[in-house]
């Protein structure tokens, strides 16, 4: 962010050069070849309104991974209860074959040839060595397969475990940017309140503006669980904006959304890129209370419409759930859950 330094005034011979340079300078601003000269309070506002696009990304990448590596957690799970069974009939297997192979011992070992010499009916006992070698056969054929099926679903543990450990690497990388930006968010607010009270009023109310032609339809929910999630999200007003967080006592933009239709017994992405191909998009023009509206072409932002040319949404650390024009920033898509 520039310096602005205060001139201090001329006097004496000085005085005709800084009257004729101020009516060079007004003629060119006539003509317009020269643009007005950004104000400290507008720096602040466009430093405060990137570091809130920054922070938002952020968050949004963090709760992707953070959902990533859910699913992954329940992958391995799944795969070990895989393994613990395939290990059980292994076992069973190698039971059996301990058992045949003790009973073999037991009986002498005699070779085949000499077994069927003695034998008191030799036509029963080669049928009973023709079944006892297809069932040897059939279960080394078995543990053989099981063997593989094992080494597989070791090999696919391993790979899950390394995709986690890359995942969670990716998640305290998120997480370390996340708090680069909060500390460049605390400057920011630091700028911000050594301004004057009236400056500060002016840059709230530009955080809250709408366009007209964005105002949006009033109507009534499309749904019993749009109504539902509706209700939710009017009871989490005045909650904290909390990075990361998907309630009950704090929320940032998605989390309001998922835990709203939570409520409902919906269940939502974690992410507002991946809430935004939740249900069926609609024009602006035809929402409904309940729908979700997408901010950005990123979709880098969430709220729930509320009726009347209204969202309730979490909008940024420092600001609680509350109701905003729905125009407040660009709107990228509408989409009715």
């Amino acid at each position: 962010m520039g310096s602005h330094r205060r001139i201090a005034p001329s006097s004496g011979s000085d005085r005709g050069a800084v009257v004729a340079l101020g009516l060079l300078s007004a003629a060119a601003t006539a003509l317009g070849a020269v643009p007005a000269a950004a104000t400290p309070f507008d720096d602040t506002r466009a430093e405060v309104d990137r570091l809130y696009r920054e922070a938002e990304k952020a968050t949004e990448a963090y709760n992707e991974a953070d959902e990533r590596c859910d699913g992954l957690r329940r992958e391995i799970a799944t795969a070990q209860d895989k393994i613990a069974r395939r290990q059980e009939r292994v076992n069973t297997v190698r039971e059996s074959l301990g058992s045949l192979a003790g009973a073999q011992y037991r009986s002498g070992g005699f070779d085949p040839s000499l077994a069927l010499l003695f034998a008191d009916d030799p036509e029963d006992y080669l049928a009973k060595a023709s079944v006892l070698d297809r069932i040897t056969v059939h279960q080394a054929g078995e543990l053989k397969r099981l063997r593989g099926a094992l080494r597989s679903l070791a090999q696919d543990r391993a790979e899950a475990a390394g995709k986690l450990g890359a995942l969670e690497k990716s998640r305290r990388a998120v997480a370390a940017h996340k708090r680069t930006v909060e500390r460049k968010l605390a400057e920011a607010r630091r700028l911000l309140n050594s301004l004057p009270a009236g400056e500060r009023a002016t840059w709230d109310r530009a955080t809250r503006s709408a366009r007209a032609d964005l105002l949006g339809p009033g109507g009534t929910p499309a749904s019993a669980r749009a109504a539902a999630a509706l209700a939710a999200a009017r009871s989490a007003l005045g909650k904290p904006y909390v990075w990361g967080a998907n309630g009950p006592a704090g929320f940032d933009c998605s989390g309001l959304i998922q835990w709203s239709y939570a409520q409902a017994g919906v269940s939502l992405p974690r992410t507002s890129q991946a809430q935004r191909y939740a249900g069926r998009q609609v024009p602006l023009s035809e929402a409904r209370p309940g729908d979700l509206v997408v901010y950005r072409s990123d979709a880098g932002h969430v709220g729930m419409y509320a009726g009347n040319g209204q969202v309730i949404h979490a909008p940024y650390p420092g600001a609680p759930v509350r109701y905003d024009p729905v125009g407040m920033m660009p709107v990228s898509s509408v989409t009715r859950v």
